[in-house]
């Protein structure tokens, strides 16, 4: 399956927990852009999931697309943060929830990419895979 989601991609990361001390234990929760990041991600992968989760092993690449800023070129990578595979964990969490497969950990090949572009978005395509590389 293929598809784009027209959005300016977030920045945020799963990884970007806030924290506040309770009874001198840290308590970590999820901060409000990253729950908006998570809400967008589903609102769009709920109108673009499978008619039946994946089995198996997955093939998944994602294709990052930035709004040109400063210096930058269109179809110039982006070398700056965040990092793929922080940007790869919230979405991939996300396409779990929205019922692509069973479980995350059967991404067995991917590949992401980050560039910069005219018109942002996140080109993603998935597919079931048999046998060996």
């Amino acid at each position: 399956m293929h598809f784009k989601i027209n959005i300016e991609p977030p920045t945020v990361t799963a990884q970007e927990k806030g924290v506040y001390v309770k009874s001198g234990r840290p308590v970590f929760y999820e901060k409000p852009e990253v729950k908006k990041a998570k809400q967008t991600f589903l609102w769009y992968l709920y109108q673009n999931r499978p008619d039946k989760p994946m089995e198996g092993a997955v093939f998944l690449k994602t294709t990052w697309t930035f709004r040109v800023r400063g210096k930058h070129k269109a179809g110039e990578y982006k070398t700056t943060k965040p990092d793929t595979d922080n940007l790869l964990k919230l979405f991939k969490d996300c396409m779990t929830k929205a019922g692509f497969w069973k479980d995350d950990s059967q991404v067995c090949y991917e590949v992401t990419v980050k560039q910069w572009g005219e018109e942002p978005g996140i080109e993603v395509t998935c597919s079931e895979i048999g046998g060996k590389e």
